[in-house]
Protein backbone atom coordinates (compact mmCIF):
# COMPACT_ATOMS: atom_id res chain seq x y z
CA UNK A 1 0.00 0.00 0.00
CA UNK A 2 2.82 2.35 0.85
CA UNK A 3 4.41 1.74 -2.54
CA UNK A 4 1.10 2.43 -4.28
CA UNK A 5 0.64 5.75 -2.46
CA UNK A 6 4.13 6.83 -3.43
CA UNK A 7 3.46 5.98 -7.07
CA UNK A 8 0.23 8.02 -7.02
CA UNK A 9 1.99 11.07 -5.50
CA UNK A 10 4.81 10.88 -8.01
CA UNK A 11 2.28 10.64 -10.84
CA UNK A 12 0.47 13.75 -9.55
CA UNK A 13 3.75 15.73 -9.38
CA UNK A 14 4.62 14.69 -12.91
CA UNK A 15 1.19 15.69 -14.22
CA UNK A 16 1.41 19.07 -12.52
CA UNK A 17 4.91 19.70 -13.87
CA UNK A 18 3.88 18.78 -17.40
CA UNK A 19 0.55 20.67 -17.28
CA UNK A 20 0.00 22.97 -20.23
CA UNK A 21 -0.31 26.64 -19.18
CA UNK A 22 -3.68 28.29 -19.72
CA UNK A 23 -4.12 29.98 -23.06
CA UNK A 24 -5.19 33.63 -22.56
CA UNK A 25 -4.99 34.55 -26.18
CA UNK A 26 -2.57 36.63 -28.23
CA UNK A 27 -1.69 40.14 -27.07
CA UNK A 28 -3.32 42.76 -29.24
CA UNK A 29 -1.71 45.73 -30.90
CA UNK A 30 -0.60 48.53 -28.56
CA UNK A 31 -2.81 51.57 -28.13
CA UNK A 32 -2.32 54.13 -30.82
CA UNK A 33 -1.03 57.12 -28.91
CA UNK A 34 -1.56 59.39 -31.87
CA UNK A 35 -5.29 58.64 -31.87
CA UNK A 36 -7.42 61.74 -31.04
CA UNK A 37 -9.38 59.84 -28.38
CA UNK A 38 -6.21 58.81 -26.55
CA UNK A 39 -4.82 62.34 -26.69
CA UNK A 40 -8.11 63.84 -25.49
CA UNK A 41 -8.39 61.37 -22.62
CA UNK A 42 -4.84 61.99 -21.42
CA UNK A 43 -5.22 65.76 -21.79
CA UNK A 44 -8.51 65.73 -19.86
CA UNK A 45 -7.00 63.57 -17.14
CA UNK A 46 -4.04 65.94 -16.84
CA UNK A 47 -6.32 68.98 -16.66
CA UNK A 48 -8.46 67.36 -13.96
CA UNK A 49 -5.36 66.48 -11.98
CA UNK A 50 -4.09 70.06 -12.25
CA UNK A 51 -7.48 71.42 -11.12
CA UNK A 52 -7.57 69.08 -8.13
CA UNK A 53 -4.03 70.06 -7.15
CA UNK A 54 -4.79 73.76 -7.51
CA UNK A 55 -7.88 73.45 -5.32
CA UNK A 56 -5.94 71.43 -2.77
CA UNK A 57 -3.20 74.07 -2.68
CA UNK A 58 -5.80 76.85 -2.41
CA UNK A 59 -7.48 75.10 0.52
CA UNK A 60 -4.18 74.88 2.42
CA UNK A 61 -2.84 78.27 1.32
CA UNK A 62 -3.20 79.69 4.82
CA UNK A 63 -1.05 76.88 6.20
CA UNK A 64 1.63 77.63 3.60
CA UNK A 65 1.51 81.28 4.63
CA UNK A 66 2.09 80.31 8.27
CA UNK A 67 4.95 78.03 7.24
CA UNK A 68 6.58 80.81 5.21
CA UNK A 69 6.26 83.29 8.08
CA UNK A 70 7.70 80.78 10.57
CA UNK A 71 10.56 79.89 8.21
CA UNK A 72 11.28 83.57 7.66
CA UNK A 73 11.34 84.25 11.41
CA UNK A 74 13.53 81.21 12.06
CA UNK A 75 16.01 82.35 9.43
CA UNK A 76 15.93 85.85 10.90
CA UNK A 77 16.61 84.62 14.44
CA UNK A 78 19.38 82.30 13.27
CA UNK A 79 22.14 84.98 13.42
CA UNK A 80 21.35 85.58 17.09
CA UNK A 81 21.54 81.84 17.74
CA UNK A 82 24.86 81.59 15.91
CA UNK A 83 26.20 84.54 17.91
CA UNK A 84 25.43 82.66 21.14
CA UNK A 85 26.95 79.48 19.75
CA UNK A 86 30.22 81.32 19.19
CA UNK A 87 30.29 81.78 22.95
CA UNK A 88 30.57 78.02 23.46
CA UNK A 89 26.83 77.39 23.78
CA UNK A 90 25.10 74.40 22.29
CA UNK A 91 22.46 75.11 19.67
CA UNK A 92 19.71 73.84 21.96
CA UNK A 93 20.80 76.20 24.73
CA UNK A 94 21.10 79.13 22.33
CA UNK A 95 17.64 78.49 20.88
CA UNK A 96 16.24 78.25 24.42
CA UNK A 97 17.79 81.61 25.37
CA UNK A 98 16.49 83.36 22.24
CA UNK A 99 12.99 81.95 22.56
CA UNK A 100 12.87 82.80 26.24
CA UNK A 101 13.70 86.38 25.29
CA UNK A 102 10.95 86.40 22.65
CA UNK A 103 8.36 85.06 25.09
CA UNK A 104 9.40 87.57 27.76
CA UNK A 105 9.07 90.36 25.21
CA UNK A 106 5.54 89.20 24.33
CA UNK A 107 4.59 89.07 28.02
CA UNK A 108 6.11 92.52 28.64
CA UNK A 109 4.31 93.90 25.59
CA UNK A 110 0.99 92.50 26.79
CA UNK A 111 1.38 93.89 30.30
CA UNK A 112 2.67 97.31 29.27
CA UNK A 113 0.69 97.99 26.10
CA UNK A 114 -2.70 96.30 26.40
CA UNK A 115 -4.02 98.13 29.51
CA UNK A 116 -3.19 101.65 28.19
CA UNK A 117 -4.68 100.79 24.79
CA UNK A 118 -7.93 99.65 26.41
CA UNK A 119 -8.10 102.69 28.70
CA UNK A 120 -7.26 105.12 25.89
CA UNK A 121 -9.77 103.47 23.59
CA UNK A 122 -12.49 103.80 26.23
CA UNK A 123 -11.49 107.40 26.84
CA UNK A 124 -11.63 108.17 23.12
CA UNK A 125 -15.09 106.64 22.79
CA UNK A 126 -16.31 108.74 25.72
CA UNK A 127 -14.72 111.92 24.35
CA UNK A 128 -15.65 111.31 20.72
CA UNK A 129 -19.04 113.10 20.81
CA UNK A 130 -17.36 116.22 22.22
CA UNK A 131 -14.60 116.02 19.61
CA UNK A 132 -17.16 115.76 16.83
CA UNK A 133 -18.98 118.74 18.24
CA UNK A 134 -15.71 120.69 18.17
CA UNK A 135 -15.37 119.87 14.47
CA UNK A 136 -18.64 121.61 13.72
CA UNK A 137 -17.03 124.88 14.85
CA UNK A 138 -15.18 124.86 11.52
CA UNK A 139 -17.30 126.62 8.90
CA UNK A 140 -16.38 124.25 6.05
CA UNK A 141 -17.00 121.09 8.10
CA UNK A 142 -20.25 122.55 9.44
CA UNK A 143 -21.41 123.26 5.88
CA UNK A 144 -20.61 119.69 4.81
CA UNK A 145 -22.48 118.43 7.85
CA UNK A 146 -25.54 120.47 6.93
CA UNK A 147 -25.48 119.03 3.40
CA UNK A 148 -24.58 115.40 4.06
CA UNK A 149 -25.07 114.93 7.81
CA UNK A 150 -21.67 113.30 8.30
CA UNK A 151 -21.11 114.54 11.87
CA UNK A 152 -24.70 113.78 12.88
CA UNK A 153 -24.40 110.21 11.58
CA UNK A 154 -21.13 109.65 13.45
CA UNK A 155 -22.62 111.05 16.65
CA UNK A 156 -25.59 108.68 16.35
CA UNK A 157 -23.28 105.71 15.90
CA UNK A 158 -21.12 106.77 18.84
CA UNK A 159 -24.14 107.08 21.09
CA UNK A 160 -25.08 103.48 20.33
CA UNK A 161 -21.54 102.40 21.22
CA UNK A 162 -21.36 104.30 24.49
CA UNK A 163 -24.87 103.28 25.53
CA UNK A 164 -24.82 99.49 25.27
CA UNK A 165 -21.94 98.59 22.95
CA UNK A 166 -24.23 96.87 20.43
CA UNK A 167 -22.66 98.55 17.41
CA UNK A 168 -19.16 97.66 18.52
CA UNK A 169 -20.15 94.03 19.01
CA UNK A 170 -22.02 93.80 15.72
CA UNK A 171 -18.98 95.24 13.91
CA UNK A 172 -17.07 92.05 14.79
CA UNK A 173 -19.95 89.74 13.89
CA UNK A 174 -21.51 89.52 17.33
CA UNK A 175 -20.19 88.06 20.54
CA UNK A 176 -19.45 84.73 18.86
CA UNK A 177 -17.55 86.54 16.12
CA UNK A 178 -15.42 88.37 18.66
CA UNK A 179 -14.62 85.11 20.43
CA UNK A 180 -13.74 83.40 17.17
CA UNK A 181 -11.46 86.26 16.15
CA UNK A 182 -9.63 86.20 19.49
CA UNK A 183 -9.22 82.42 19.47
CA UNK A 184 -8.17 82.36 15.82
CA UNK A 185 -5.54 85.03 16.41
CA UNK A 186 -4.22 83.26 19.49
CA UNK A 187 -3.92 79.86 17.80
CA UNK A 188 -2.33 81.43 14.71
CA UNK A 189 0.27 83.12 16.90
CA UNK A 190 0.86 79.88 18.80
CA UNK A 191 1.22 77.91 15.55
CA UNK A 192 3.77 80.37 14.17
CA UNK A 193 5.69 80.28 17.46
CA UNK A 194 5.85 76.47 17.53
CA UNK A 195 6.80 76.20 13.85
CA UNK A 196 9.50 78.82 14.30
CA UNK A 197 10.90 76.85 17.23
CA UNK A 198 11.03 73.65 15.17
CA UNK A 199 12.56 75.37 12.14
CA UNK A 200 15.27 77.21 14.05
CA UNK A 201 16.18 74.08 16.00
CA UNK A 202 16.49 71.89 12.91
CA UNK A 203 17.77 74.50 10.45
CA UNK A 204 21.31 73.04 10.10
CA UNK A 205 19.91 69.52 9.62
CA UNK A 206 17.46 70.79 6.99
CA UNK A 207 20.27 72.57 5.12
CA UNK A 208 22.46 69.45 5.24
CA UNK A 209 19.58 67.31 3.99
CA UNK A 210 19.01 69.62 1.06
CA UNK A 211 22.71 69.71 0.22
CA UNK A 212 22.88 65.90 0.26
CA UNK A 213 20.69 65.91 -2.85
CA UNK A 214 23.19 68.10 -4.70
CA UNK A 215 26.04 66.47 -6.71
CA UNK A 216 29.16 66.11 -4.58
CA UNK A 217 31.26 68.20 -6.97
CA UNK A 218 29.01 71.23 -6.43
CA UNK A 219 27.97 70.62 -2.83
CA UNK A 220 30.56 72.84 -1.16
CA UNK A 221 29.89 75.88 -3.36
CA UNK A 222 26.11 75.55 -3.14
CA UNK A 223 26.45 75.13 0.62
CA UNK A 224 28.33 78.41 0.87
CA UNK A 225 25.75 80.19 -1.28
CA UNK A 226 22.92 78.74 0.82
CA UNK A 227 24.53 79.92 4.05
CA UNK A 228 25.08 83.35 2.48
CA UNK A 229 21.38 83.55 1.54
CA UNK A 230 20.37 82.58 5.09
CA UNK A 231 22.74 85.22 6.45
CA UNK A 232 21.19 87.88 4.21
CA UNK A 233 17.69 87.01 5.40
CA UNK A 234 18.95 87.34 8.97
CA UNK A 235 20.50 90.69 8.11
CA UNK A 236 17.18 91.84 6.67
CA UNK A 237 15.35 90.92 9.87
CA UNK A 238 17.98 92.75 11.90
CA UNK A 239 17.61 95.79 9.65
CA UNK A 240 13.84 95.73 10.09
CA UNK A 241 14.28 95.65 13.86
CA UNK A 242 16.61 98.68 13.68
CA UNK A 243 14.17 100.61 11.49
CA UNK A 244 11.22 99.74 13.74
CA UNK A 245 13.24 100.78 16.81
CA UNK A 246 14.00 104.14 15.19
CA UNK A 247 10.30 104.71 14.52
CA UNK A 248 9.52 103.70 18.09
CA UNK A 249 12.01 106.21 19.49
CA UNK A 250 10.63 108.96 17.26
CA UNK A 251 7.04 108.31 18.33
CA UNK A 252 8.11 108.11 22.00
CA UNK A 253 9.64 111.60 21.92
CA UNK A 254 6.74 112.91 19.85
CA UNK A 255 4.33 111.58 22.48
CA UNK A 256 6.34 113.31 25.21
CA UNK A 257 6.32 116.58 23.27
CA UNK A 258 2.56 116.43 22.63
CA UNK A 259 1.78 115.30 26.16
CA UNK A 260 0.20 112.01 25.11
CA UNK A 261 -0.54 109.47 27.84
CA UNK A 262 1.61 106.33 28.22
CA UNK A 263 4.41 107.28 25.78
CA UNK A 264 6.32 104.06 26.51
CA UNK A 265 3.30 101.95 25.57
CA UNK A 266 2.80 103.99 22.40
CA UNK A 267 6.45 103.47 21.46
CA UNK A 268 6.12 99.70 22.02
CA UNK A 269 3.05 99.58 19.78
CA UNK A 270 4.91 101.37 17.00
CA UNK A 271 7.88 99.00 17.48
CA UNK A 272 5.70 95.97 16.83
CA UNK A 273 3.78 97.64 14.00
CA UNK A 274 7.06 98.69 12.35
CA UNK A 275 8.02 95.01 12.00
CA UNK A 276 4.96 94.37 9.82
CA UNK A 277 5.68 95.18 6.17
CA UNK A 278 3.35 97.31 4.05
CA UNK A 279 0.56 97.87 6.57
CA UNK A 280 2.66 98.22 9.73
CA UNK A 281 2.94 101.99 9.70
CA UNK A 282 -0.67 102.38 8.63
CA UNK A 283 -1.67 100.55 11.81
CA UNK A 284 0.82 102.50 13.90
CA UNK A 285 -0.30 105.84 12.47
CA UNK A 286 -3.93 105.01 13.10
CA UNK A 287 -3.31 104.00 16.72
CA UNK A 288 -1.15 107.04 17.47
CA UNK A 289 -3.68 109.39 15.85
CA UNK A 290 -6.55 107.85 17.80
CA UNK A 291 -4.66 108.23 21.10
CA UNK A 292 -3.77 111.82 20.21
CA UNK A 293 -7.41 112.58 19.44
CA UNK A 294 -8.26 111.78 23.05
CA UNK A 295 -6.47 115.02 23.93
CA UNK A 296 -7.83 117.31 21.22
CA UNK A 297 -8.46 117.52 17.51
CA UNK A 298 -5.43 119.79 17.01
CA UNK A 299 -3.06 117.37 18.76
CA UNK A 300 -4.50 114.51 16.72
CA UNK A 301 -3.85 116.36 13.45
CA UNK A 302 -0.29 117.27 14.54
CA UNK A 303 0.48 113.67 15.50
CA UNK A 304 -0.92 112.39 12.20
CA UNK A 305 1.07 114.84 10.06
CA UNK A 306 4.30 114.24 12.02
CA UNK A 307 3.96 110.47 11.72
CA UNK A 308 3.25 110.63 7.98
CA UNK A 309 6.27 112.87 7.38
CA UNK A 310 8.49 110.50 9.35
CA UNK A 311 7.23 107.49 7.38
CA UNK A 312 8.07 109.20 4.10
CA UNK A 313 11.59 109.97 5.34
CA UNK A 314 11.97 106.39 6.51
CA UNK A 315 10.73 104.86 3.26
CA UNK A 316 12.81 106.94 0.87
CA UNK A 317 15.89 107.88 2.92
CA UNK A 318 16.50 105.64 5.96
CA UNK A 319 15.37 102.22 4.70
CA UNK A 320 17.27 102.26 1.35
CA UNK A 321 20.51 103.29 3.08
CA UNK A 322 20.27 100.66 5.80
CA UNK A 323 19.36 97.94 3.30
CA UNK A 324 22.24 98.96 1.04
CA UNK A 325 24.69 98.78 3.95
CA UNK A 326 23.49 95.49 5.45
CA UNK A 327 22.31 93.60 2.36
CA UNK A 328 24.24 95.33 -0.45
CA UNK A 329 20.95 96.05 -2.16
CA UNK A 330 20.60 99.40 -3.99
CA UNK A 331 17.88 101.70 -2.70
CA UNK A 332 15.91 101.60 -5.93
CA UNK A 333 15.94 97.79 -5.90
CA UNK A 334 14.67 97.81 -2.31
CA UNK A 335 11.66 99.97 -3.16
CA UNK A 336 10.90 98.23 -6.47
CA UNK A 337 11.18 94.72 -5.00
CA UNK A 338 8.88 95.65 -2.11
CA UNK A 339 6.29 97.03 -4.54
CA UNK A 340 6.46 93.98 -6.82
CA UNK A 341 6.41 91.51 -3.93
CA UNK A 342 3.40 93.16 -2.32
CA UNK A 343 1.56 93.22 -5.65
CA UNK A 344 2.17 89.51 -6.26
CA UNK A 345 1.76 87.97 -2.81
CA UNK A 346 0.45 90.75 -0.60
CA UNK A 347 1.80 90.80 2.96
CA UNK A 348 4.00 87.73 2.47
CA UNK A 349 5.40 89.15 -0.76
CA UNK A 350 6.32 92.39 0.97
CA UNK A 351 7.92 90.40 3.77
CA UNK A 352 10.06 88.28 1.46
CA UNK A 353 10.71 90.75 -1.36
CA UNK A 354 13.89 92.43 -0.10
CA UNK A 355 15.73 89.26 1.09
CA UNK A 356 14.76 87.50 -2.14
CA UNK A 357 16.15 90.44 -4.12
CA UNK A 358 19.34 90.30 -2.04
CA UNK A 359 19.64 86.56 -2.71
CA UNK A 360 19.12 87.04 -6.45
CA UNK A 361 21.82 89.72 -6.52
CA UNK A 362 24.17 87.35 -4.67
CA UNK A 363 23.55 84.55 -7.18
CA UNK A 364 24.04 86.95 -10.08
CA UNK A 365 27.35 88.19 -8.64
CA UNK A 366 28.71 84.76 -7.78
CA UNK A 367 27.32 82.50 -10.52
CA UNK A 368 25.77 84.21 -13.52
CA UNK A 369 28.17 87.11 -14.08
CA UNK A 370 31.41 85.03 -13.67
CA UNK A 371 30.01 82.42 -16.05
CA UNK A 372 29.19 85.12 -18.58
CA UNK A 373 32.67 86.60 -18.26
CA UNK A 374 34.33 83.22 -18.80
CA UNK A 375 32.21 82.28 -21.82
Amino acid sequence: MAITERIKKATKRTSKATAVPADYGIAGAPINRSHPFYFGFIATLGALTAIVLMRALASVSQIFVLILIALFLATGLNPAVEALRRRNMSRTTAVTVIFTGVILFVIFFSLVVVPPVISQGTQLINKAPGLLSDLTANATINKLNDQYGIIDTLQTKLKSITSDGTLLISTFGGVVGVGKSVLSGFFTFLTILVLTLYFITSLPQAVDLGLSLVPASRRERIGRLTNAVIARVGSFVGSQIIIAAMASVFVFFMSLALGLPSPIAIGMIVLVCGLIPLIGHFLGCGIVTIIALTQSVLIGVIAFVAYVVYVQVENYVVTPRIMKRTLSVPGAVTIISALIGSSLLGLIGGLLAVPVAASIILILDEVVIPRANNS
